[in-house]
């Protein structure tokens, strides 16, 4: 069931939406070689602590950890280990966000480790782009698929695959809510746009195939070819009006 919130429920996801978008800012001056993706792990947990939140992913269906952090060829789902070290030219992508007096927040980036490639340069920047394409169309009356469509068309225009086995989604009192909200769609179809829905809206691109594999760990999905892939997620909220970010 499609949940609309009201505005005190919205206000409320205000607080862990900043916060999540305050550490994925930060995190731009930490991620660097040499540091493991368990470090990022902590960074990211400590500071939800400092704000006396709690974070979303930890326990959720048994994820281990705060933030998922995935590297290189890793789409989603990483979990942080002591034993990988990131090293010049990796890209990493942490995914992550924190529960505040029972409302959830998610978001996303992909970082640069240091010096990296043209090729994974550009995936990195039109991951980013492809979301904001997307919410051009994320709109009261619009489609669900209406934001999905968008995203593909410049996603693919540029070179790009587009993951498919995984999506965006409505987002709030829980982590996952409906509607999913893939990165791809006929215009015109899926649920319709309603003031007050909250959505996770979430590009994840490859420079290679669109196909998934699911590692041992039943977590960690990674591309079928060994592409590289960004992933790039924020927290909206569907208005009147011009769709709000709450998560920047």
């Amino acid at each position: 069931m499609i949940v609309i919130k009201s505005q005190r429920e919205i206000d409320l996801m205000r607080e862990p939406c900043k916060v999540t978008g305050e550490i994925l800012r930060d995190l731009e001056g930490f991620i660097r070689p040499g540091i493991s993706t368990q470090d990022i792990n902590a960074f990211v947990e400590n500071a939800i602590a400092a704000y006396r939140m709690k974070p979303t992913f930890k326990g959720y269906g048994g994820f281990p950890a705060g933030a998922c952090v995935s590297v290189n060829e890793e789409i989603v789902h990483g979990i942080p280990s002591v034993d990988r070290i990131l090293k010049e030219g990796d890209i990493v992508s942490i995914d992550t966000g924190a529960t505040y007096k029972g409302y959830c927040s998610d978001a996303a980036r992909t970082y640069a480790v240091g010096e990296i490639s043209e090729q994974a340069r550009k995936l990195i920047d039109v991951t980013k782009q492809s979301f904001f394409e997307g919410i051009k169309l994320a709109t009261a009356g619009n489609r669900v698929h209406d934001i999905g469509h968008a995203v593909s068309v410049y996603a693919e225009a540029n070179g790009m695959g587009v993951i498919r086995d995984y999506t965006g989604h409505g987002v709030g009192r829980s982590l996952h809510e409906d509607p999913m909200v893939p990165n791809y769609g006929t215009p015109g179809t899926g649920a319709k746009l309603k003031p007050g829905m909250t959505l996770a809206i979430e590009p994840m691109l490859t420079l290679g195939s669109y196909g998934t594999i699911v590692l041992d760990n039943d977590w960690t999905v990674i591309t079928d070819d060994g592409s590289l892939s960004a992933h790039y997620e924020n927290t909206v909220v569907i208005t009147d009006g011009e769709p709000e970010i709450l998560t920047l």
